[in-house]
């Protein structure tokens, strides 16, 4: 097991250079970038030096008048030996600043999603296998298929309409108003906790559905087997057997798909954390990409890629432990 944790590590060098590399690439390639836009809306309003100053200091420091590989060189090393992200020319603040403010909150989203996903589809999968083709079953099978059908941004949109309909709340946000700016003590994590739930609830709906759905098949593949057929043969009892055997073995793509569920969550639900008013990083690159704002798009483009290649590193550890096949065969 250590010995294949070590391989699985030393691989992460390389991927991460590769990541930084390919990170860069994609940022650069809409044509002109923030500063160009910034120069012509000073040109049109007839501003002074100032402005072109500041401009100039910007240019030198990142180098975006040199080529390519001095920019990302610089913005890499800054990275690496610094902890520097660079400023973002949208803000006007440093990147990693920005990145305080919402990573936490986001990761803790992300996680606390996964977990939902897991509490939820795990004995319901199991059930579905179970009593296939039973009234739980097609009724499972149907809200399976709304979750996956229905985009979360709607399922957001239609919870905030009821709280207000019929509650005369709003769901939007992390925090109560009265909180909002309060600093952190135990009332404002209470409140923190009391909203937590509607944005894990939404986000963790196409992921349960579609979990319900792959443990359901792969533990149906795994019931008919031999072995199965052969242990109830000799009389193992059915529950005993279904969870040390079968169930053990059909768990392999809850583990599988931390790699790219936990990015996912951190970057690509934009529209809905727009729509519930979350201060997470999804708004905050889809600005950023908008405005050609280069340091802080990328900086959190790299932090989803990184994430990638860990999430992908506890799943293959995870997966090692469960199934040995996967540690005996690499």
């Amino acid at each position: 097991m250590l010995r294949y944790i070590s391989r699985r590590l030393l691989i992460l060098i390389p991927t991460l250079w590769a990541i930084s590399i390919v990170t860069f690439i994609v940022i650069q390639l809409p044509p002109g970038d923030y500063l160009t836009t910034v120069r012509a809306r000073l040109q049109e309003q007839g501003d002074g030096s100032l402005g072109a100053q500041e401009l100039a200091r910007l240019t030198e420091r990142y180098g975006l008048d040199e080529p390519v590989l001095v920019q990302y060189w610089k913005w890499f090393t800054n990275i690496i030996l610094r902890g520097d992200f660079g400023d973002s020319f949208d803000f006007g603040r440093p990147v990693s600043d920005l990145l305080a403010e919402r990573l936490p909150l986001t990761i803790m989203l992300s996680v606390l999603t996964l977990l939902f996903i897991w509490a939820v589809s795990f004995p319901i999968g199991v059930y579905s296998a179970v009593r296939q083709y039973s009234i739980g079953d097609y009724s499972f099978t149907f809200l399976g298929y709304l979750g996956l059908a229905i985009p979360n941004f709607l399922i957001a949109l239609v919870l905030m309409w009821i709280s207000l309909r019929y509650f005369g709340m709003s769901v939007g946000g992390l925090f109560s108003p009265e909180y909002r700016d309060a600093p952190w003590s135990l009332a404002k994590f209470g409140d923190l906790m009391s909203h937590l739930w509607i944005p894990v609830v939404i986000w963790g709906t196409a992921g349960t559905a579609a979990n319900i759905r792959v443990l359901r098949a792969n533990l149906l593949d795994e019931l008919r087997k031999p072995y199965v057929v052969a242990a109830r043969a000799r009389g193992m009892p059915k529950r005993w057997m279904t969870i040390k055997y079968p169930v053990r073995v059909a768990m392999n793509p809850f583990f599988s798909t931390i790699g790219w569920i936990l990015p996912g969550l951190i970057a690509a639900d934009a529209i809905t954390s727009q729509v519930l008013n979350l201060n997470t990083t999804g708004p905050l690159l889809l600005r950023s990409l908008l405005a050609q704002d280069m340091y802080l798009a990328g900086s959190i483009l790299l932090i989803s890629a990184v994430l990638v290649v860990i999430g992908t590193l506890i799943s293959d550890i995870a997966l090692a432990w469960l199934d040995p096949r996967v540690r005996l065969r690499y």
